[in-house]
């Protein structure tokens, strides 16, 4: 698919999902012009291949790919829905708080199940009861595939994955958004129903939210489903937006939110973007759902220069490496036989990544 053939599909995407959301069925004489195959690769980059496989049924086309596609997103949020459940109601048991978080709460916004595709259960929790979630967990028949910088991973066949937050946001991404949402507690709100789950007010979700899709946007990038969620969530949520704009003003991100904002209602309403929203849906574009390496890099290099972003690479915060390895907690002086083994592992496990960082790093070089 060429750059132009590219650009028109994504069109077509997002013309075929604001009609999904909005309840409109797409015209058929449009639908007829797509090319269903460059459709798909443009709806696959973004995980949209759900709701325009509704859009298709709606406008009375049947494709096999989409088809596929809207049913696996379908019986995929069911078996989430369940398995999430089973974790929920463990954790009750347990007595250990929880907020579910990102896709868990957005898929409910959308008309439909399986418009809103997810990847995994993301779920914040009491993180001083680590040991018992990873208990719970396995109980349940999950497995541990490791740890991130605030949140910790297991999986479990065929599909099911969930993300356990300890944090919200690591002290590595940003420290004024890792200090904002240090005191999450005091902005939850018990759910009705339950003695220990919680949600955010309306919005303080659109603010995570939007932060969370800022680290995305100035890191590998972010695509389409997340302006359409942002698009799907003013048009459901009634927000007081002096709140919203002075939190952003705090987190440092007033200018971004007010431009994504912007952006998602003129795109998904039809309307005609400015110049400054045609540039910004050019990178959004060209980033696909979690963005890419490349992005990544470049956008770290233009925050610390090459040599400050391959020494911030070499080096992790003592913070970081802790959360990477627990053992620290306990046993601070091997923190360079940890610092060691985390080079060692990146050279032999991970060396096409390691190699490209160096390569990025180069000032000759360029990504």
């Amino acid at each position: 698919m060429t750059q132009e053939e590219y650009k028109k599909a994504a069109a077509d995407v997002v013309y075929l999902a604001s009609c999904m959301v909005n309840g409109q069925t797409p015209d058929a004489e449009r639908v007829e012009g797509m090319d269903l195959g460059q459709l798909y690769g443009a709806a696959d980059r973004h995980l949209l291949t759900g709701i325009v496989g509704y859009a298709l049924e709606a406008a009375g086309v049947t494709d096999y790919a989409f088809t596929q596609a809207k049913g696996k997103a379908i019986r995929k949020i069911v078996l989430f829905d369940v398995e999430r459940g089973a974790v929920l109601a463990e954790l009750e048991k347990a007595g250990i708080w929880y907020m579910p978080l990102k896709g868990c709460v957005l898929k409910d916004y959308y008309p439909k199940i399986g418009m809103r595709q997810m990847s995994d259960n993301d779920i914040l929790y009491d993180v001083t009861r680590r040991e018992e979630m990873c208990s719970i967990m396995e109980g349940l028949g999950f497995t541990s595939t490791g740890r991130g910088n605030c949140d910790d991973h297991y999986a479990k066949a065929p599909v099911c994955n969930f993300e356990m937050h300890h944090s919200l946001f690591s002290p590595y991404t940003d420290e004024a958004v890792f200090a904002y949402y240090r005191h999450i507690r005091d902005k939850m709100r018990k759910d009705e129903g339950s003695v220990w789950g919680f949600h955010l007010p309306p919005e303080d979700f659109y603010i995570y939210m939007i932060t969370h899709e800022y680290k995305h946007y100035s890191g590998g990038g972010t695509g389409l489903r997340s302006l359409l969620d942002t698009y799907v969530y003013l048009h459901k949520a009634s927000l007081d937006m002096a709140y919203v704009n002075g939190e952003m003003e705090k987190l440092g991100i007033a200018d971004f939110e007010e431009a994504n904002r912007s952006l998602a209602l003129h795109l998904f309403d039809g309307e005609a973007l400015t110049e400054s929203e045609q540039e910004m849906l050019e990178e959004i574009l060209s980033s696909g759902t979690y963005g890419t390496m490349r992005n990544r890099i470049q956008n770290q290099i233009k925050k610390k220069g090459r040599w400050g972003y391959f020494l911030s690479r070499l080096t992790l915060p003592g913070s970081l490496m802790h959360i990477s390895y627990p053992i620290l907690d306990r046993v601070p002086a091997l923190y360079p036989l940890c610092w060691t083994h985390r080079l060692v592992h990146a050279f032999f496990f991970k060396h096409k990544i390691f190699l490209y960082q160096l390569k990025a790093a180069l000032p000759w070089n360029s990504i």
